[in-house]
């Protein structure tokens, strides 16, 4: 079966269907496993409005600027959930008048709520406790 599956994984590989063989490459092995799975992007990844991100990997060239390790604005969704450690108790995404992506991205704290403003994946304006 071994020697089957080796002459089939080049075949398998042009297709994109690996049907249960394992082929090793170079020290990558390909896997038919369908709980595995990666989702990729060309653009930034944004938020799903169950609080995950959209994308696993990105592959646009301003993806690999270095990763925030502060909330600031202007990070994306993404590094703010990277960032708190945990996914959002909410997420609400809508559009402006302008065609602008807009997210609200909340956090129940032990100190209150703190809602994160997102215009086109950027952040645009923190609002915590007593701030307004």
């Amino acid at each position: 079966m071994r020697n089957i599956c080796v002459k089939l994984g080049g075949m398998a590989l042009a297709g994109g269907i690996l049907a249960g063989c394992s082929v090793d490459m170079g020290g990558f092995a390909f896997l038919n496993d369908q709980t595995a799975s990666v989702r990729v992007s060309n653009r930034e990844a944004v938020l799903d409005p169950d609080g995950s991100c959209g994308a696993d990997a990105n592959l646009d060239p301003a993806a690999f600027r270095g990763r925030p390790a502060a909330i600031v604005e202007g990070i994306s969704e993404c590094d703010l959930v990277r960032i708190k450690g945990a996914r959002p108790t909410d997420v609400l995404i809508g559009e402006s008048g302008k065609g602008q992506r807009e997210v609200q991205v909340l956090y129940a704290e032990p100190g209150g709520r703190e809602i994160y403003l997102f215009t086109d994946n950027k952040l645009a304006r923190i609002v915590k406790p007593g701030h307004g």
